[in-house]
């Protein structure tokens, strides 16, 4: 029998490099120059440039590891869009989280009619099971792209009005986009956004546990849990703070 290919075949560095590095750019506000300030700090000279294709090359991969290994999403979608402004054109960022706020999927558009819902629903259902609910604003291309679909035609749909806080679960999925836009002065290219934000809502979430919930022994248990699932999705086979 065959044997398939490593996942990082052809790379020099070792994989706890490379894999540390990838977390490190999706999962905290750092720049690639930063990731290789620290990197070189552990003794491991790399340029930005070489970090910045392994995000493009690996971090996709990983997402979708993270995403088939979680568990199944609820069965309420809160969907929201927000602007965002790449090179001096304005997008809608359309995004889908269910009731405990994990992201389903995102989608970059230029629109927002009924067109550009329509497609954003296609593009969640696709990966994700039919609702029982499904909560937005009161923005009208929801419930006209909705009744074109036939296996989302009879789910109840709630509206909020943006005013009344009530979908916080969809306008606080923003936040962590926001938070990065500013650190990375903003996004540029439409195709290099989407790519990048499909994986970083992910791979933060993998890593990014509702602290406040839990004490401070369940949060360790947890948080070494998700580092053992990381080392399964990156193919590591030792923990990465030894290879430095």
């Amino acid at each position: 029998m065959k044997k398939s290919k490593s996942l990082y075949h052809g790379h020099r560095f070792p994989i706890e490099v490379i894999s540390c590095a990838v977390r490190w750019y999706f999962r905290f506000r750092l720049s690639l120059r930063d990731v290789e300030e620290l990197l070189s700090e552990r003794g491991v000279i790399v340029t930005f440039e070489t970090i910045r294709c392994w995000c493009d090359k690996f971090g996709e991969d990983f997402a979708r590891r993270v995403k088939a290994a979680r568990r199944k999403p609820g069965s309420t979608w809160h969907l929201d869009e927000m602007f965002v402004t790449l090179r001096g054109e304005p997008y809608l960022l359309w995004r889908a989280v269910d009731e405990h706020g994990a992201e389903l999927d995102i989608l970059l558009q230029k629109r927002r009619d009924k067109a550009a819902a329509k497609r954003f629903f296609k593009r969640v259902r696709r990966s994700s099971p039919v609702p029982r609910k499904i909560v937005t604003d009161q923005l009208r291309s929801y419930p006209a792209a909705k009744a074109e679909i036939p296996a989302l035609a009879n789910v109840k749909h709630v509206f909020v009005k943006a005013a009344a806080r009530l979908n916080n679960r969809a306008e606080n999925s923003h936040q962590p986009t926001r938070e990065r836009e500013r650190r990375m002065r903003g996004y540029r290219d439409p195709k290099r956004t989407r790519k990048f934000l499909s994986c970083f809502g992910l791979l933060r979430q993998h890593f990014a546990l509702k602290r406040h919930l839990l004490r401070a022994s369940l949060y360790r248990k947890q948080l070494a849990a998700r580092f053992v699932a990381w080392r399964e999705f990156a193919e590591l086979v030792q923990n990465p703070s030894t290879a430095f």
